[in-house]
């Protein structure tokens, strides 16, 4: 018995008229997400990337050639402060994955994209990335991660929109 039914089980044994089942939900999102993390984490830290970092990277090669975005369009796509995508920018480009450059567009501007190294390294990891994160669904039918996904995105977007 996982640790999210047998809480639900007590609570339910200790307070019978409570409708506990969005507590149920929640725990197992919630467990369902910290076990998830952490494998992400130990795939990351296997190729020397921390999971910021990786959203980095993985934000760049997804934006096309010429693989660049501005520090801004990173943090608000990542959702982080400033100064935590500094401190990200910053061990990325000691790494090599990643140049700062003058925004042309933005005389003031800089535009932050893929060294070289950076995009073979992407094009390296997110295939293995994705064949990781199949794994960690791999309990579920295709059906059944296709209708968790749907169902996700629907409670995503009520959350988002209070």
């Amino acid at each position: 018995m996982n640790r999210v039914t047998q809480a639900v089980n007590q609570w339910q044994r200790e307070l019978p008229e409570l409708d506990l089942l969005p507590m149920e939900v929640v725990g197992y999102l919630k467990t369902s997400q910290l076990i998830t993390q952490g494998r992400l984490n130990a795939f990351f830290k296997e190729h020397d990337l921390q999971a910021g970092e990786f959203d980095v990277l993985a934000s760049l090669r997804r934006a096309g050639a010429p693989y660049a975005l501005t520090p801004t369009q990173l943090f608000e796509a990542l959702m982080i402060s400033s100064g935590g995508m500094t401190n990200r920018l910053d061990r990325l480009e000691r790494a090599g994955w990643i140049r700062r450059s003058p925004n042309p567009e933005d005389r003031r501007g800089v535009l932050v994209s893929l060294t070289d190294e950076g995009l073979a390294l992407m094009n390296r990891l997110i295939p293995r990335h994705v064949a990781n994160e199949a794994r960690l669904l791999a309990a579920l039918s295709r059906e059944e991660q296709e209708t968790l996904s749907r169902l996700l995105g629907k409670l995503l977007d009520g959350l988002e929109a209070e």
